[in-house]
């Protein structure tokens, strides 16, 4: 009986963290669409969306490790990949876009890279 207990009380806590991954990816889906420019929304999908998929690709890790007694190097290698890759692309693209001559969006107060910038032509 305390056996049976225990395993539900997992895949509730398990079920939970992939909920909150998927709340976190929908909320970040929300971002895309509502944010006003390209910046903002780039924070949006990096943040938020990285942090919903890490949710996912642990939950799935964590049932495949107590219910079906598998270790995955696949999602442990997804989860590292994810983690390292994403935020990178993330400034990446909003480095590029400001270098293109994306503009902010007009009710910005800070624009930290026109002194980077400004020092690196000089």
């Amino acid at each position: 009986m305390k056996a049976e207990m225990m395993s539900g009380i997992g895949e509730i806590i398990i079920g939970l963290i992939v909920l909150a991954g998927a709340l976190i990816s929908a909320i970040s889906a929300f971002g895309l669409v509502r944010l006003p420019d390209v910046y903002l929304r780039s924070h949006a999908a990096t943040k938020s969306a990285t942090l919903g998929v890490l949710f996912i690709l642990a939950g799935a890790f964590l049932y495949f490790a107590f219910y079906l007694d598998h270790i995955s190097a696949k999602l442990l290698l997804g989860i590292v990949f994810v983690f390292i890759t994403a935020p990178v692309a993330g400034h990446l693209n909003g480095r590029a876009a400001y270098i293109s001559g994306v503009p902010l969006w007009e009710r910005s107060v800070q624009d930290d890279w026109a002194v980077v910038l400004k020092k690196n032509k000089d």
